[in-house]
């Protein structure tokens, strides 16, 4: 099926983190969203594989998702590669979605700047002709290029070139972050800690979430925001749409 927004990251609640907030405000607006996952998040310090397919699973559920899929790449060590360029391709094909939301292109963590790469050269050679893919049926795919590719901010403050107003969401933001019980502070789940801390286990990581989107908010007089990274001039028509 087609999709307005594919929101694809290297690992499962990346998108919660960077980017939930947005996808809640445009499915809201009648948007569809679907969610691809590079890899299963293996190497994650808490909870294992299976425990983060679940959970992944759940916060899809809760954002209103239309599907979410993994492509079962290598956490840590997937590779900027032709045959991951093409795994990529036949998704992106697949759901012809007019905007795909990525990884940041430098972040703490070095899978996600390797990503960022990978997704937005797979979303150009999607559009290319002579690139060839098949759909799970075995038929050639028509090539397909998003109108734009633009990167969600992670654990770096990056400079956004747009923010999103997610004032009215930040609650449903944090259910979808929560559905990660074995990741994240969740007040009343106890089964996991006796496992080791990890630097977003903790209250104060979902503390420092908040107080990033009340940052990036406040210079446009929202009181939450997402931000994001274009990668090129971003164009409006009417003055009046910015804040």
């Amino acid at each position: 099926m087609k999709v307005d927004i594919l929101a694809i990251a290297v690992h499962p609640d990346d998108v919660e983190l960077s980017c939930s907030g947005t996808l809640l405000r445009h499915i809201d607006q009648g948007k569809t969203v679907g969610l691809v996952d590079l890899s299963r998040g293996e190497l994650g310090t808490r909870g294992d594989a299976d425990i983060r397919t679940e959970e992944a699973k759940h916060a899809a559920e809760i954002m209103g998702a239309e599907f979410r899929k993994n492509l079962d790449m290598p956490d840590g060590f997937f590779q900027y590669s032709k045959e991951n360029i093409l795994r990529i391709i036949q998704v992106v094909r697949t759901h012809k979605p007019d905007i795909v939301l990525a990884n940041a292109p430098e972040d703490r963590h070095p899978d996600h700047g390797r990503a960022a790469k990978l997704i937005a050269d797979a979303c150009y050679y999607s559009g290319l002709i002579k690139v060839e893919t098949h759909d799970d049926n075995g038929n050639l795919q028509n090539r397909w290029r998003p109108n734009a590719v633009y990167h969600f901010i992670q654990d770096y403050n990056l400079v956004p070139d747009f923010v999103v107003d997610i004032t009215g969401y930040w609650e449903k933001k944090l259910e979808c972050i929560r559905a990660f019980r074995s990741q994240f502070f969740v007040p009343e789940v106890t089964e996991y800690q006796d496992e080791l801390d990890s630097p977003i286990s903790g209250k104060d990581f979902i503390d420092f979430l908040q107080s990033k989107a009340r940052a990036y908010g406040r210079p446009s007089g929202f009181e939450y925001a997402e931000g994001f990274i274009a990668g090129r001039t971003v164009g409006i028509r009417d003055l009046f749409d910015l804040n």
